[in-house]
């Protein structure tokens, strides 16, 4: 089956601003980036890849700012940067996350606690500089990028689905806290979207693998996973917090 025609812009976040980390290059935060201007929405975007980042910043006609997640004042800086150029962040997207492969009896503490600290600390730092921001404002919406590994099994990815899960425990337990705040806090899990880094760092006997696991007998593309964040993001969702929505078409 082949992708969907891309869909229109309905001006879901007219009148917002939003704030994306990893938001360079070709994969979701890109795609999000791009349907959240689309949406009508003020954007700053960030990543750790400097020229990268000001490549897409100027490809999308937006600030961008580079950022470390992995680096306090890093984060501090892009959460003053983006508050400061847009007035106030009204939505936080965290999708900076790295990945690997490696089975867990050949595993290095390197490799565990590097993606760890991008893929969950690093979601952390941002929630809580983004909440210390949105706190006194009353008012905020942040989305998280978790994924399906973070329910189902694949070898080789122990480290990246315990630092997925922990964003979906992260993301229930901040958004219980924020509730009463003012403050919205989700997560999407995307279970195969493609896109040219993925396809560099994954065989294509993996990636043949996980899409005959999906229903439509295809990947995601980029911006149907941009489209769950936005929906999130948007006041489309005003009831939901604490919730992590599967974006997939695996089979159970």
């Amino acid at each position: 089956m082949t992708a969907p025609d891309y869909v229109p812009a309905h001006g879901l976040l007219v009148g917002k601003t939003v704030l994306i980390t990893a938001a360079a290059g070709t994969g979701i935060g890109f795609a999000t980036a791009k349907r959240c201007v689309e949406e009508g929405a003020t954007v700053v975007i960030s990543d750790k890849h400097e020229r990268r980042c000001a490549e897409s910043a100027e490809e999308l006609g937006v600030l961008g700012i580079p950022c470390d997640v992995t680096n306090e004042e890093s984060v501090q800086a892009l959460i003053d940067g983006a508050a400061a150029h847009l007035g106030g962040i009204d939505v936080l997207i965290n999708n900076a996350g790295l990945g690997g492969t490696a089975e867990l009896h050949e595993m290095t503490d390197g490799q565990w606690s590097t993606v760890l600290d991008v893929t969950l600390n690093g979601t952390f730092r941002c929630m809580r500089a983004g909440l210390n921001h949105m706190y006194p404002r009353g008012k905020g919406v942040i989305v998280n990028n978790a994924s399906v590994l973070g329910w189902r099994a694949q070898a080789g990815q122990a480290h990246y689905a315990a630092a997925k899960a922990g964003v979906m425990a992260l993301t229930r337990c901040a958004a219980i806290e924020a509730g009463g705040r003012g403050v919205r806090i989700n997560a999407v899990a995307p279970s195969l979207a493609m896109h040219p880094f993925l396809a560099k760092v994954t065989s294509d006997e993996l990636l043949d693998e996980l899409t005959q696991r999906e229903a439509f007998g295809r990947y995601a593309e980029p911006w149907e996973i941009a489209n769950v964040m936005v929906f999130l993001a948007s006041d489309y969702s005003s009831y939901m917090t604490g919730e992590v929505v599967s974006v997939s078409s695996q089979h159970a």
